[in-house]
C-alpha cells in the first residue's frame, strides 16, 4: 500500500496536536534572567568596580549611552552595536558577554514576534571600520567604557521589559 505524505501526517497528527508554543511569559522571564546574568558577568570583571557609566572619554562617543525611549527594535540595535564593539576587543573577559548578547538579541526577537512585530536583524555601526585606530590606541579604555555603558543599558532594559515595550 502506498500511503505517501498524507498517511505520514495523519500518523503524526496525535503527536503534533500536543505540541505547545513556549509561553511568552517564559520568554520574558528568560530575557530578564539573561540580562541579570550579563550584568553579573560585568560586575565580576575586576577593573569594572569603580567605573561610572556617565564618564566621557574623548573619541569613544560611538559607544551608545542610555536612550530615553527603548522599544524592542532600539534594544536590539543597541545590543548589536555593543556586540560589534566587544567582538573587536582582544580581551578574554568579553567573549562570553558577547555570546550572551547574541542570545539576548534572539530572545528580544521572540518577544517582538509574539507582538506581531518581527524585527529585522539589526546591524552594528556602519562606520566601525574607520574607528580601528581609536580602538587600537585605547583598548583598555574602550573595554571599560563599553562594559560600563552596556551594564547601565541592560539595567534600563530590565526595567523597561516590565512595562511591555512596543515594537
Amino acid at each position: 500500500m502506498l500511503c505517501g505524505p498524507l498517511c505520514r501526517i495523519l500518523w503524526l497528527w496525535p503527536y503534533l496536536s500536543y505540541i505547545e508554543a513556549v509561553p511568552i511569559r517564559k520568554v520574558q522571564d528568560d530575557t530578564k534572567t539573561l540580562i541579570k546574568t550579563i550584568v553579573t558577568r560585568i560586575n565580576d570583571i575586576s577593573h569594572m568596580q569603580s567605573v561610572s557609566s556617565k564618564q566621557r572619554v574623548a573619541g569613544l562617543d560611538f559607544i551608545p549611552g542610555l536612550h530615553p525611549v527603548l522599544s524592542l527594535s532600539k534594544m536590539d540595535q543597541t545590543l548589536a552595536v555593543y556586540q560589534q564593539i566587544l567582538a573587536s576587543l582582544p580581551s578574554r573577559n568579553v567573549v562570553q558577554i558577547s555570546n550572551d548578547l547574541e542570545n539576548l538579541r534572539d530572545l528580544l526577537h521572540l518577544l517582538a514576534s509574539s507582538k506581531n512585530c518581527p524585527l529585522p536583524r539589526a546591524r552594528g555601526l556602519e562606520t566601525f571600520e574607520s574607528l580601528g585606530g581609536v580602538l587600537e590606541a585605547s583598548l583598555y579604555s574602550t573595554e571599560v567604557v563599553a562594559l560600563s555603558r552596556l551594564q547601565a543599558s541592560l539595567q534600563d532594559m530590565l526595567r523597561r521589559l516590565d512595562l511591555s515595550p512596543g515594537c
